[in-house]
C-alpha cells in the first residue's frame, strides 16, 4: 500500500456517511500533497463564468465551480490539471460527471491538457483531446500507478516554454563528445546558407525543396556523436544521410519517391571514376554518330520512350509523351538505350543518374531564365509545382546538356569518395518505403533524426515526379500514393488524412529513437493547425519540445517570387527530445483575447523591425504559439494570416514587408502591465532556449520598440512586472523564475 494510504480503511467508502467531501478532505488532499502540491498551489473552489451558457430575460450568466485547479508554483497565474471529487457511488468513467470535468479543462480561464476526477474507490485521468482515459485505477491499488501518475501530474511534469539549464559539451580526448552530455547540448542559432560550396548536393540532380548541406551537416555534428546512427524517414534528395555519411555516422534514408533512393544510391555507391569516364566516352561516342532526329531514326533498335502515363489536373497536356518533342523523345530514348548497354550496374546507374538530370532541361517544360544561355533555366515542375508548357520552348543540345551533368556528377563523386568507399558505404542504409512503417528498424536504435516532412498541399511529390520515375521504369503503386502524406494532389487527399499519416510517421519516428537523444523537425507552413498536430503528436508520444530555431534556407525561390503570400521562403527547425519523464508545454492564460495577441504580435514585429516580413510575422506567431501554449486557438481563428495582414496593414511590394497605415495609431490597446508582461515572458523564454541571461538594460532595449503605443511604460514599470516574473541571475541578470510561476 502507498504510504499515504496506509491507514485509511477502504470499507469506509461503502458506508452511507462517506460522501464527496470525505473523498476531498481523506483521500485527495492526502494524493496532491503526495504528488508534491502544497499550500496556495492547490486552488480550491474557484468560481468561473461559463462562456457559453445564460439563462433568463436578463441574460443571468451561469458560474462553474471545479473542486481543485492545480498550479505548478503558488504564485501562478495558470493551471496545470483540473480535479473533480465525487461521491463513491458515483461513475467517474463516462457521462455527465467527465462532460462537466472537461468543460472546466477547455474553460478560458483555465486551459489545461489533463483532467481527472476521484470518488474514493477510483482514479481516472483523462487528456481533453482523446475519448479513452489515460490511467484508471482502483484507489486501493495506487502504489501500482504511483510512477506513471507522477510521470503526468507532479509538478515536475510540466515546462513552462522551456527552462533548460544547459551546460558546456564536454570533448574528450578522441574529439568525440561524452555521450553522457546528449541530453545537454544546447540549440543551435541561425546558421548562414552554404548552398553551393557542396559539389555533391549542388548541381547533381533537381529535387523539391532541398535543405542547405551545411545546416544539416551542423545539426548532425551537434547533437549526434561519430559512429552514431542518424535517420531522415523524408529522405528527399538525401542531405541528411550523405552529410551523416561524410561525418563519420550511420545513416538511413527512406523515402516513399522511388526517385529518392535512386539519385541518392546512385550518388553514393563506389567505383573507380576512371572506368566511368570511359562509359561516358563510349555513350557519347555512339549517341553523336547516330544523333536522331526524330523516331524515325530508331527504326530497328530496341528502343522505347514511356507512353501513357496521366499527368495530374492542371498540366498543360495529358499524357508524359506529350511533354516532348518528338526529336526529345527520339534523343533521350536513343540515350538510355547506349546507358543500359553498359554491363557494370554501378556505372550504368551513374550514367542514368546523368541522364535523368538531362531531362529536366530536355522536355517542353524547360523554361529558360531569359539569360543568353539557353541552359541557365529550369523545369517548370520545380518553378511552379505543376507541368506547364514553356511560352518559348527551347532546342537544347541534348549531348551537351548531359556532358554538363555528367561533369557536376564526376564532381559530385570525387567528393564523395573522400569519405565513402566500398567499406564505408555499409554504414548507410538507402531505402523505398514509408514513414509510417520504420518496421524492420529496432525499437530505440536510432540516435539522432533529422528530417524534413512534407508541408500539407505544398507538393505533390509523386505526381511531379512522374517525369522521372516513368523514364527511369521506377514502379509507383496505388500503396504508395496511399501512403503519400500530402494533401490534395490527384489522389484529392484531404487535410485528415495528412494529419492522420504525419502522426504515425511521429509514432514511428519516437519508436526507434533512443532514450535521451534528439529529433529535429524541419517545417514551414503558414497553417497554425499543421503546427499544433506536430507539437500535439509529438507530446502524446513522448517527445519533450526543446525549443524551436528561425532559419533560411538559401536563396528565396522562384515560386517565392512569383507567390510571395502562398510561400514561405524560410523554415522553422523544431527540437524535441526523448526523455523518461517528458514536461509538457502548460497553457498560458494571458488575460487577452486570441485576436489581440494576433494583432499585438503582428504589431510588435513590424514595430521592431520597422516593417516585417510575412515569414517574420509568421515565425513570431507560431513560435510564440508553440512556447505559449496558445497554437490551438490560434489555428482555429487563422489558417491563413495574408487576407488579415492585408487588410490591417500596408504592403510594401519592394521590400516584400507589412508595415502600420500611415496616420494610423497601434491597433492594439491593451493594459501597459499585460502588454509588458506578454513580452517578458516572450523574451524571457527565448533567452532560456539560447542559455542566456540578459540584463535590465539588456530587457528593455529588446522589449520597448514592441511597446509603441502611445504609451511607452517607465522603466520601473518594466522593473516591477519583471520581478512578479523572473528572478536575479548574479549581480545583474534575470531568468524566469523555475518550473513555472508563470505556469
Amino acid at each position: 500500500m502507498n504510504p499515504i494510504f496506509q491507514h485509511f480503511d477502504f470499507s469506509q467508502l461503502y458506508s452511507p456517511d462517506f460522501k464527496e467531501d470525505s473523498v476531498r478532505e481523506e483521500l485527495i488532499l492526502p494524493l496532491l500533497q503526495r504528488l508534491g502540491y502544497t499550500g496556495k498551489q492547490i486552488v480550491r473552489s474557484k468560481a468561473l463564468e461559463n462562456p457559453f451558457v445564460k439563462i433568463g430575460s436578463q441574460k443571468r450568466k451561469i458560474k462553474q465551480v471545479p473542486d481543485y485547479l492545480l498550479k505548478t508554483e503558488s504564485e501562478s497565474l495558470n493551471y496545470a490539471w483540473v480535479l473533480d471529487a465525487k461521491a463513491p457511488t458515483e461513475n467517474i468513467t463516462e457521462g455527465e460527471n467527465v462532460a462537466q470535468v472537461y468543460s472546466y479543462a477547455i474553460h478560458p480561464e483555465v486551459r489545461v491538457k489533463f483532467f481527472a476526477l476521484c470518488n474514493g474507490k477510483e482514479f481516472v485521468l483523462f487528456r481533453q483531446d482523446e475519448e479513452k482515459p489515460l490511467l484508471y485505477f482502483s484507489l486501493s491499488q495506487i502504489d501500482s500507478y504511483w510512477e506513471e501518475l507522477q510521470s503526468y501530474l507532479a509538478p515536475t511534469a510540466f515546462q513552462s516554454g522551456k527552462d533548460f539549464t544547459y551546460t558546456t559539451v564536454k570533448i574528450v580526448k578522441s574529439g568525440v563528445k561524452d555521450e553522457s552530455e546528449y541530453i545537454n547540448r544546447p540549440l543551435l542559432d541561425e546558421l548562414p546558407v552554404q548552398k553551393q560550396a557542396s559539389k555533391r548536393h549542388f548541381g547533381v540532380h533537381g529535387y523539391f525543396t532541398k535543405q542547405a548541406w551545411n545546416v544539416v551537416r551542423a545539426y548532425i555534428e551537434h547533437f549526434s556523436n561519430v559512429g552514431d546512427l542518424v535517420l531522415d524517414p523524408f529522405g528527399g534528395s538525401g542531405v541528411t544521410a550523405i552529410e551523416a555519411l561524410m561525418s563519420d555516422r550511420k545513416a538511413i534514408h527512406i523515402d516513399l519517391n522511388p526517385l529518392s533512393p535512386f539519385i541518392v544510391n546512385s550518388l553514393l555507391a563506389p567505383l573507380k571514376i576512371n572506368e566511368l569516364m570511359e562509359a561516358f566516352e563510349r555513350v557519347k561516342t555512339a549517341f553523336i554518330a547516330k544523333n536522331p532526329q526524330g523516331l524515325q531514326d530508331l527504326a530497328g533498335l530496341k528502343t522505347s520512350y514511356p507512353q501513357g502515363f496521366r499527368l495530374p489536373k492542371g498540366s498543360d497536356v495529358q499524357t508524359i509523351e506529350q511533354l516532348f518533342t518528338e526529336k526529345q523523345l527520339a534523343q533521350l530514348a536513343f540515350l538510355k538505350h547506349l546507358i543500359l548497354k553498359e554491363k557494370n550496374k554501378t556505372i550504368r546507374n551513374s550514367l542514368l543518374l546523368a541522364f535523368s538530370s538531362s531531362i529536366t532541361k530536355a522536355n517542353l517544360t524547360y523554361h529558360n531564365s531569359g539569360s543568353r544561355d539557353e541552359n541557365a533555366g529550369n523545369s517548370a515542375v520545380f518553378a511552379y509545382y505543376r507541368y506547364r508548357i514553356a511560352k518559348k520552348t527551347v532546342d537544347l543540345d541534348l549531348m551537351r546538356t548531359f556532358e554538363t551533368k555528367f561533369k557536376k556528377i564526376i564532381a559530385a563523386k570525387k567528393e564523395v569518395e573522400t569519405k565513402i568507399d566500398t567499406e564505408t558505404i555499409k554504414n548507410g542504409q538507402i531505402l523505398k518505403g514509408t514513414a509510417t512503417d520504420l518496421g524492420f528498424i529496432k525499437n530505440e536504435s536510432v540516435d539522432y533524426i533529422y528530417t524534413d516532412p512534407p508541408y500539407g498541399k505544398k507538393i505533390p511529390y509523386l505526381d511531379l515526379s512522374i517525369l522521372w520515375n516513368a523514364w527511369l521504369d521506377l514502379p509507383v503503386t496505388e500503396e504508395d500514393y496511399k501512403m503519400e502524406a500530402i494533401e490534395g494532389g490527384e489522389h484529392d487527399k484531404s487535410k485528415e488524412e495528412y494529419n492522420t499519416l504525419i502522426a504515425q510517421s511521429i509514432k514511428e519516428m519516437y519508436r526507434v529513437l533512443k532514450f535521451d537523444r534528439w529529433m529535429s523537425f524541419v517545417f514551414a507552413h503558414k497553417d497554425p493547425e499543421f503546427w499544433h498536430l506536430i507539437i500535439d503528436t509529438a507530446e502524446k508520444c513522448g517527445f519533450e519540445y526543446a525549443g524551436a530555431v528561425k532559419q533560411r534556407n538559401g536563396q528565396t525561390s522562384f515560386k517565392k517570387r512569383q507567390n510571395p503570400f502562398t510561400v514561405l521562403s524560410g523554415q522553422l527547425i523544431i527540437n524535441f527530445k526523448k526523455v523518461r519523464k517528458p514536461r509538457y508545454i502548460l497553457k498560458a492564460n494571458l488575460g487577452m483575447d486570441i485576436s489581440e495577441i494576433f494583432t499585438q504580435t503582428a504589431e510588435g514585429i513590424i514595430a521592431k523591425y520597422n516593417g516585417a516580413t510575412l515569414e517574420q510575422i509568421n515565425d513570431e506567431l507560431i513560435i510564440k504559439g508553440l512556447e505559449l501554449g496558445f497554437l490551438e486557438l490560434l489555428a482555429k481563428k487563422y489558417t491563413d494570416l495574408t487576407p488579415i495582414l492585408m487588410d490591417m496593414f500596408d504592403y510594401e511590394e519592394k521590400t516584400q514587408k507589412f508595415h502600420i497605415r500611415k496616420n494610423k495609431k497601434f491597433q492594439s490597446q491593451i493594459d501597459i502591465q499585460l502588454r509588458v508582461r506578454y513580452y517578458l515572458i516572450a523574451y524571457l523564454r527565448r533567452m532560456e532556449l539560447e542559455s542566456k541571461t540578459p540584463t535590465f538594460d539588456d530587457i528593455v532595449l529588446n522589449i520597448m520598440p514592441l511597446l509603441k503605443n502611445g504609451v511607452t511604460p517607465e522603466n520601473q514599470t518594466i522593473l516591477n512586472v519583471l520581478e512578479s516574473l523572473a528572478q536575479r541571475v548574479g549581480a545583474e541578470g534575470w531568468r524566469l523564475i523555475p518550473q513555472g510561476v508563470l505556469f
